[in-house]
């Protein structure tokens, strides 16, 4: 739920559309993901879809997207103009130019507004919060358009690095949807995640098994499926794999620590790279096949030479594991980076890339002696933090007087440390906020007088707090918090202690036309309206 202040635009935002209404979404993630969209709250009747777009579409997308002439091609001449023109006439397909991502805004009844910034979430909020009356749920906003955005710009700085989405981030379903269509991978640590995304129709060689210390299950769910990639940095996951599943194709995760990370990994996973050898050696004796290299410079890492180093010391490997006759052909640079967009809606990648591409072109240039080597990451925040806003709502309050004669102000929000601000502790956020007067109480008479004071989550633990001794104008029950960026390592840690559903908060899905706020004329804003009105 934090910003950033990178450098060097990639992708400018588009043209601003009008907006529609769309009823909330409350899924959960532990569920089919199938059927994640097909359960509302909230409203009286199933999710919309727009009348433009025929049934067969479902049946006619491919999982890698090539437009509306591939999807139309298997069916009949009549059905396939009738797709071609409804898809091409569609705001889902006009803004996203793939058949499969038109599809999924459909299913989960996005709705396209201007602005993705925090004053067009709220706008979309309050809509929701006036119409359906809601005054005890939290509320994500998800913005399915900033992980398109942020995937193109992915591929346009580093087009040698095919992104292979960390699950473990933020298992949203829409979001793997969209991921899917685009053509990512993806990272999954478990049975569970493999399951996940397999339901969804990922192909197992889309999957790397990205944990180096799996559990029995793991290992038979992952050979009774076809996983083919799993990573090691130890002798005894070498033997289980050995045990287990012999034909894996074993990628070794080397230590690459980034101190100043967010989050470091280096302490937990990661064997040393004077340990490579050692490890090549022992898998070679057990007659495993080891075919890359992998690493983490960990969460959010800050320290681009880590990059570097990093990649230096996977071609040290390489080279050893090719000298005991390996056939090396993946390597992973893993996760820790972040995706944000300046003023202007454009991309921030920062000079990461650059540095990156540096060090690809010098320790694995393409055509050099070591082939055509695959490259993959596995980013995770980059993709998430920004897509959803959580949106939380006062639901008890007190004042304590203090003995200078000041007042200490108390709220209670519906989240808290057990559910989406588990982030605070686990991964070292400082969640920024912003204030979302009710829509359906009159103004408040003293908006500016400021009082210290602490926001409680909603559980009976004393310990729940997600600010303590913060100043804030007066608020009421019924009044919001809007907290930005929180896609990434909030509700996916979360649970429901206290029989609270932290896990299955509701949702509203969008689909802006620029990631920040800006001033649409009125004039076009109502002409985008009607147009849209008339499809």
């Amino acid at each position: 739920m934090t910003g950033a202040k990178d450098v060097v635009t990639l992708v400018p935002g588009a043209t601003h559309a009008g907006a529609g209404e769309a009823p909330f979404v409350r899924t959960s993630f532990q569920n089919d993901m199938r059927t994640s969209f097909g359960r509302s709250s909230a409203t009286d009747g199933p999710m919309k879809v727009d009348a433009a777009v025929p049934p067969a579409l479902a049946a006619a997308v491919q999982p890698i997207d090539r437009g509306p002439a591939a999807a139309a091609s298997s069916l009949g001449p009549a059905a396939s103009q009738e797709l071609s023109r409804a898809m091409l006439s569609s705001w889902q397909y006009r803004v996203s130019g793939k058949a499969a991502v038109a599809e999924l805004l459909q299913e989960c009844a996005a709705e396209h507004i201007a602005c993705g910034g925090p004053r067009g979430v709220e706008e979309v909020a309050v809509r929701h919060i006036r119409r359906h009356d809601i005054d005890s749920d939290s509320i994500y906003v998800v913005d399915l358009a900033s992980p398109f955005r942020l995937f193109k710009a992915w591929r346009a700085a580093m087009p040698r690095v095919l992104p292979y989405y960390a699950v473990k981030c933020y298992p949203e379903p829409a979001i793997l949807k969209l991921l899917m269509a685009l053509g990512a991978g993806f990272d999954c640590a478990s049975k569970g995640e493999l399951d996940m995304m397999l339901k969804l129709g990922v192909s197992p060689g889309r999957i790397i098994f990205a944990h180096p210390c799996k559990r029995g299950a793991d290992f038979r769910y992952a050979r009774e499926h076809g996983i083919t990639y799993t990573t090691f940095d130890s002798s005894s996951e070498l033997h289980k794999i050995a045990e287990m599943d012999p034909e894996f194709k074993c990628v070794l995760r080397i230590r690459a620590d980034d101190p100043g990370a967010r989050v470091p990994l280096g302490l937990k996973y990661g064997a040393e790279v004077e340990e490579a050898a050692g490890l090549l050696a022992e898998a070679k004796q057990l007659g495993l096949e080891v075919v890359g290299v992998s690493f983490h410079v960990g969460s959010a890492a800050k320290n681009l030479a880590t990059f570097t180093n990093a990649i230096a010391n996977a071609r040290k490997v390489f080279d050893d594991a090719a000298g005991m006759g390996f056939k090396m052909e993946l390597l992973d640079i893993g996760g820790g980076f972040t995706g944000h967009f300046d003023e202007c809606g454009n991309v921030m990648f920062g000079e990461i890339a650059n540095t990156i591409n540096a060090a690809l072109a010098t320790y694995f240039p393409p055509g050099g002696d070591l082939g055509d080597v695959r490259v993959i990451a596995e980013p995770g925040r980059y993709f998430a933090e920004t897509s959803s806003t959580l949106m939380t709502v006062v639901i008890g309050q007190r004042d304590r007087p203090q003995k200078d004669g000041s007042t200490h102000k108390d709220y209670w929000l519906t989240d808290g440390l057990y559910g989406s601000f588990n982030c605070i502790v686990y991964d070292g956020q400082n969640p920024e906020w912003r204030i979302v007067r009710s829509p359906i109480l009159p103004d408040p008479a003293d908006a500016k007088t400021t009082y210290v004071s602490t926001l409680w989550g909603p559980t009976c633990d004393s310990a729940d707090v997600v600010y303590k001794d913060v100043a804030l104008p007066e608020l009421r029950n019924g009044d919001w918090l809007l907290w930005p960026n929180a896609g990434a390592y909030t509700v996916a840690g979360a649970c429901d202690f206290n029989g609270i559903e932290f896990t299955t908060p509701m949702k509203v899905y969008v689909w802006s036309d620029i990631a920040v706020d800006v001033e649409v004329p009125e004039a076009d804003s109502k002409a985008e309206q009607a147009a849209e009105g008339a499809q």
